[in-house]
């Protein structure tokens, strides 16, 4: 498989859309237009004005690659781009210089001032793109907002209006071959939504995540997310494609996510025991309901997750193999001809 065709599958994985090719709408940019939309501030009445997240593939690109290289640490950068209705139009990205761990990002005054230098630099070049968002990573447990994600995101909400809060998940986009993400807004703290915001698709939450997931997904929703490229982009797309695809072609799946299958088969088999227990406590006379076959049907779905993840790191071994084995003596061996 090329690199050009492997791109090509990329892209369709992650639907990007080409924008009109001689236009580029999306990545034009007003600034009166978009002062106005700051003064008429629509997010201000209405919690769920922001509907839509349109992130260009350059940008996406560059998010997957910095949360690749943190490994089990978590990273963060920050989004340029604009307002366009109920829409976040992120153009580009670029990363912060912060201290991750595996649990929490911290932000330091080092990346205030590099932020703030970064931004004046772009509109000294003639970009005005604002920043509109945050970005960060959650290696190997999905994509949700924290309760420290959902402190930051309503300092930032309260501060620098409109701002959105986007997750990635490294380990999940290796083994899924899909970038694994998610874009939130929280809401005001006086405001009691009718239901949670996050429930709109089932997805794996480790056990030691549950309860920090399940005490704050009804402070924030999800916006839908899809991609776009232009024919302004398509060079520098080109060119980080080529760094993005020797990366993923030299690395196997199940050796580079090892560590985060492990853990998710000992999570795996942690909530078999529970729900084991939980049944056990139900045949005694415990209260019975549907909370149990719940349970069970969430194990089926991440037992299926894992072993379909599994399964693709075995083709993606199988067919590397057969590609590439033997490459140098067959060379050799034309060579001798």
């Amino acid at each position: 498989m090329s690199s050009e065709s492997s791109q090509k599958a990329w892209e369709l994985e992650n639907a990007v859309k080409l924008v009109d090719p001689h236009r580029d709408a999306l990545y034009g940019y007003d600034v009166d237009e978009q002062k106005a939309i700051s003064n008429d501030h629509p997010w201000k009445t209405d919690p769920h004005h922001f509907k839509n997240v349109r992130i260009s593939a350059v940008a996406l690109l560059k998010m997957v690659m910095h949360a690749r290289s943190g490994g089990s640490l978590e990273i963060m950068g920050l989004m340029q781009g604009k307002i366009a209705g109920d829409t976040f139009v992120v153009t580009d990205a670029f990363r912060l210089p912060v201290e991750g761990t595996e649990t929490r990002v911290n932000a330091s005054a080092e990346a205030d001032e590099y932020m703030t230098q970064y931004l004046q630099s772009c509109r000294d070049s003639g970009r005005m793109e604002n920043a509109v968002g945050w970005y960060h990573s959650h290696p190997g447990y999905g994509c949700w907002l924290s309760g420290i994600d959902v402190s930051t995101q309503m300092l930032q909400q309260q501060f620098q209006d409109p701002f959105i809060a986007v997750v990635i998940d490294p380990d999940r986009t290796i083994s899924a071959g899909k970038v694994e993400i998610g874009a939130f807004r929280t809401f005001p703290s006086d405001y009691k939504p009718r239901d949670s915001g996050t429930g709109e698709e089932y997805q794996t939450i480790p056990l030691n995540k549950i309860e920090d997931f399940g005490a704050h997904a009804s402070q924030y929703y999800s916006l839908e997310v899809s991609h776009f490229k232009s024919s302004l982009d398509s060079y520098l797309l080109e060119m980080l494609w080529n760094k993005y695809w020797v990366s993923t072609l030299s690395q196997s799946p199940l050796f580079t996510n090892r560590d985060y299958s492990s853990k998710q088969m000992l999570d795996l088999s942690q909530k078999i025991k529970n729900a084991e227990e939980s049944l056990r406590a139900q045949a005694r006379g415990g209260p019975r309901g549907n909370a149990k076959d719940s349970q069970l049907d969430k194990i089926v779905k991440d037992s299926n997750k894992i072993a379909g993840e599994e399964v693709t790191g075995l083709l993606a071994g199988d067919v590397k193999a057969k590609l590439f084995n033997g490459v140098g003596t067959r060379a050799a061996k034309a060579s001798g001809r």
